[in-house]
């Protein structure tokens, strides 16, 4: 591995303009980091990538880099681009326990973070770090959020996540795993304990429902909940999956791993959405793709599928009268999520946008003052690198505002 990544590193042009650096969604300083790297000041290059990206460890292995900045390096136009992933993720792996974060003193300022996922935790670190006292907020039993709980172990270690807790605890945060606030709790409750501000990051978990017949049927699964514990289902020898998202590559790699034997993921369009690299992986683990293909309903014994016709304007046509039935044991949709709405009902000074998202200004502050938002429960599922990019925003803005208060 590391002959691998010195090899990659010496491949670097060090561009004047560096178009890698532009095709990074958290502006990754990535000829600095190689730089660094060649001049044997491998921790110096750790602090750099933790000091822009808390979570550089996980997007070296999550990011969709095809798109970003490997997808834009120069050596990729007329050859193969430099493995820019690999090398952020030797340093930032190998120099995580190795990392102190600067820590100021207490400020006296409390401040709650509501979901653990990627955007939670990158608020947690950045306003912990500033002097903030901070409790995270986890409805599950363990911290991650989707990073842990949708997507695979075999593409994210867990091991990785459990790493993050210790840092975490390192920070002087707490963390208050099996709470959910919206049930006994709700965030009125967390003024009223004296917390300054509160965050809510607490992701899309709802699934996104096809709306066809027999979406109840026992046979049916959603992506989010199979990917959560798929040692809960039995999915037989046949799956159907509906969607060509990266979640739905995961769905399809591990009821591989669970050990479907047929396994098929159907497209509407005649392309799909996920990264090439993870269909690539995909199809190498065995499963096949049907594209231009639409359900119509679900029975017990399969779904049925029919034929779609792509229009000049980018429209999906169904063509109903194609339709036929596809025996299998399975079928995982796999159609994206929305957030949950547990908060709202519990405080309904805070409003949510027509898609269901949480409604927020320029500055991340919701419609209950104090409280302030960002990642998937404000931008609807998205990466987990978005998540941190506007997470940090975020921090800068509830840092400001908390200061304000005081004068």
């Amino acid at each position: 591995m590391a002959s691998h990544v010195i090899d990659e590193a010496n491949r670097c042009l060090q561009c004047k303009n560096p178009r890698c650096r532009q095709g990074c969604p958290i502006n990754t300083n990535i000829p600095e980091m190689i730089r660094l790297l060649k001049e044997d000041k491998m921790m110096e290059a750790a602090y750099m990538l933790f000091n822009n990206n808390p979570l550089s460890v996980v997007c070296s292995l999550v990011c969709d880099h095809q798109k970003q900045c490997e997808g834009h390096c120069v050596r990729g136009i007329k050859g193969s681009p430099v493995h820019i992933s690999a090398i952020e993720n030797y340093i930032s792996d190998s120099c995580f326990e190795r990392i102190k974060i600067e820590k100021k003193p207490y400020n006296g300022n409390k401040v709650a973070v509501i979901g653990s996922g990627p955007a939670g935790m990158t608020i947690a670190i950045i306003l912990a770090s500033r002097g903030y006292k901070i409790t995270v907020f986890e409805a599950r039993d363990q911290i991650g959020g989707i990073m842990r709980y949708g997507i695979p172990n075999f593409r994210l270690p867990h091991s990785i996540l459990d790493r993050y807790a210790d840092k975490l605890k390192e920070l002087g945060i707490y963390l208050r795993p099996n709470f959910a606030i919206g049930q006994s709790t709700s965030i009125q409750d967390l003024f009223d304990d004296g917390y300054k501000a509160v965050y809510v990051g607490t992701g899309a978990w709802k699934p996104r429902r096809l709306r066809i017949p027999g979406e109840t049927f026992g046979n049916v699964h959603f992506a989010i909940n199979y990917l959560n514990n798929p040692d809960a289902v039995d999915v037989g020898d046949t799956v159907a999956i509906i969607g060509a998202g990266n979640s739905a590559m995961d769905v399809a790699r591990t009821a591989i791993r669970q050990g479907a034997r047929n396994v098929t993921l159907y497209v509407r369009r005649d392309r799909i959405s996920a990264s090439q690299d993870e269909a690539d992986y995909a199809k190498l683990d065995g499963a096949k793709f049907a594209f231009q293909k639409a359900p119509i309903r679900i029975e017990d014994d399969g779904i049925v599928m029919a034929d779609t016709e792509l229009t000049e304007d980018g429209h999906v046509n169904v063509l109903e009268d194609t339709a036929v039935l596809i025996p299998c044991d399975t079928v995982i949709i796999a159609a994206s999520q929305l957030p949950q709405d547990k908060l709202l009902h519990r405080d309904k000074d805070l409003q949510v946008n027509t898609n269901g998202t949480l409604k927020t200004d320029d500055s991340g502050e919701t419609t209950m003052k104090g409280v302030f938002a960002s990642g998937d429960v404000v931008t609807g599922a998205k990466t987990v690198v978005d998540a941190v990019h506007y997470s940090k925003l975020i921090a800068d803005d509830m840092d400001n505002y908390i200061q304000s208060l005081s004068k």
